[in-house]
């Protein structure tokens, strides 16, 4: 059937135009989107959960959140406890009314510290505490049974916290890439960046996060890889609709 397209509105009155429902509405689905930084994960994700009709998960906000507590709260990092009770203490979660959902830590927002570089620094060594992430896991699979048309992004989304996912993406690109992007959004903000410094803090986070022990970042053996290196956000966000697509239409066909 030929779909016409149709204007949505948003909340922030942006509008974005978005075909007839490619997930019929009373249907429950989780994609999840992994992997590194500098991929352009987070605006894909949210992006592609507006054209579908869902909501969006940024589990990385919830370990930024984490590691913004630990530095205004002058917690040592090599005190995992006392950083733990005070992260079940703010009791993270979202506001989904928000476009894209406000993160909020003792029912405030923090979503203006948790892009800081300070943060950025320290988010991978927080987010590698095992008894961290299994709080933080536990957290992403209830939010998920609340909202259960869901796209959520993170490093471990697709391998461990949603492994029955209906749909998994491990979205990838060149480390000089993904430091080159980085360098430009950031300067763009007004922040002095240097693109060999990026490089190296890249390359060392990917370390990081895919030795940790727990929920390292890898690619499910299931997951659609995409490398996004030479690609612009657009035509990431087309390849994954596209996927979307040709994965509903065969669930249907399985189902008649």
């Amino acid at each position: 059937m030929h779909t016409q397209p149709v204007t949505t509105r948003l909340a922030d009155d942006e509008t974005l135009e978005r075909r007839d429902p490619i997930v019929p509405p009373d249907a429950e689905v989780i994609i999840t989107i992994d992997g590194p930084a500098g991929t352009g994960k987070s605006t894909v994700a949210r992006t592609l959960a507006r054209r579908l009709g869902l909501d969006f998960l940024d589990t990385g906000a919830m370990y930024r959140a984490a590691a913004a507590i630990m530095l205004d709260r002058d917690i040592p990092l090599d005190e995992p406890g006392e950083l733990v009770s005070t992260v079940i203490g703010a009791d993270l979660h979202f506001d989904f009314s928000a476009d894209p959902p406000t993160m909020l830590a003792w029912d405030a927002p923090i979503d203006h510290r948790i892009r800081d570089e300070d943060v950025t620094a320290v988010v991978s060594q927080v987010a590698a505490i095992g008894e961290l992430r299994r709080h933080m896991v536990r957290k992403q699979q209830v939010i998920a049974a609340q909202h259960p048309r869901l796209v959520s992004e993170g490093r471990d989304q697709g391998s461990v916290v949603f492994p029955d996912a209906d749909l998994k993406f491990y979205l990838d690109a060149d480390p000089a890439v993904r430091a080159a992007r980085r360098t430009e959004q950031l300067r763009a903000e007004g922040h002095d960046v240097d693109e060999a410094d990026m490089l190296r803090r890249i390359i060392e986070r990917d370390r990081i996060d895919s030795t940790r022990a727990d929920g390292p970042l890898t690619c499910a053996d299931d997951a659609v890889r995409v490398d996004t290196s030479d690609l612009c956000v657009d035509e990431v966000i087309d390849r994954l609709e596209e996927v979307v697509r040709q994965r509903v239409a065969s669930l249907v066909r399985a189902q008649d």
